[in-house]
């Protein structure tokens, strides 16, 4: 079984025997050298590099303005901290939707300019020939993720709990079974009922990992910056929020701003250097 602490890389199989033995998945996403750092030394078994960068590091009001390019960006700096986990990075709105071509293109660049372990993509049966591509003739791990997909939000009436009436639930099922067959290795359920989560997390084989989908996926995932409290948007319901760090680092930055005023920082002995007398009086 794949172990909770240890230097050994995550793989796909460390993956599926935790699914298969009910150890639970730890996933979260980073966008950075010292947070990827971090997050490998506290021992997740899975990174995700999110197009949620755009909302949480770039400032955009969501993931749509995002390119493949920030996405190799952010990955690069990652896998450089990165010795365990297994890093999975995104592919962004429009970089897989035109064409299985195109899509094993992007897929492509995103393993061989960043070299991610894997990549994911939004949406169901509709994008069956998109992974079959990307898994099949590229030889490229993919991660599913249906329910709530943020890059299409505006078609689905916003962010909204995806799954409840029974047309939509059953539409859900499928897209699992779909992407299953496709050919994926996990499958990310966003926003959606608990027992929907369930019922999809017994009839798929692979690994579900959940965010906002309740406690019954075989792993959760968070953003980094809402678990910490460095997110300054609204929270969704889903959220637990560990640190209060936005909080910790203001007050530490009113600090420095107060200590620099008054004279007292920096000290002369504790933070200057000193040059020879000698050549002082040279000078």
């Amino acid at each position: 079984m794949a172990q909770s602490q240890g230097q050994e890389k995550i793989t796909i199989p460390d993956l599926q025997r935790m699914k298969e033995q009910g150890e639970k998945i730890s996933m979260v996403t980073a966008y950075d050298y010292p947070t990827a750092l971090l997050v490998d030394k506290a021992g997740l078994e899975l990174i995700l590099v999110g197009d949620s960068v755009g909302n949480t590091v770039l400032g955009y009001e969501s993931t749509i303005p995002v390119e493949l390019e920030d996405i190799i960006h952010h990955a690069r700096a990652v896998m450089r901290a990165v010795k365990r986990a297994f890093v999975v990075g995104d592919m962004p709105f429009m970089s897989f939707n035109i064409s299985p071509e195109e899509a094993l293109y992007n897929a492509g660049r995103l393993m061989k300019e960043a070299l991610v372990d894997g990549v994911k993509l939004e949406g169901g049966c509709e994008l069956a020939q998109v992974v079959e591509a990307i898994v099949r003739r590229g030889g490229i791990p993919v991660m599913g993720h249906i329910g709530l997909t943020p890059q299409r939000a505006s078609q689905l009436g916003g962010f909204k709990v995806q799954g409840r009436d029974k047309e939509k639930a059953r539409k859900l099922l499928e897209d699992a079974k779909c992407l299953e067959e496709a050919g994926i290795f996990a499958l990310i359920l966003e926003c959606v009922p608990y027992q929907l989560a369930k019922l999809i997390t017994e009839r798929v084989s692979i690994p579900t990992i959940g965010i906002g989908a309740g406690p019954y996926c075989d792993g959760q995932v968070l953003v980094f910056h809402d678990l910490v409290g460095l997110s300054f948007r609204f929270a969704p319901k889903f959220v637990k929020r560990y640190l209060d760090l936005a909080s910790q680092i203001e007050q530490a930055l009113r600090a420095y701003k107060e200590e620099v005023k008054a004279g007292v920082f920096p000290e002369l002995e504790a933070h200057s250097f000193k040059m020879s007398e000698e050549v002082l009086r040279e000078l």
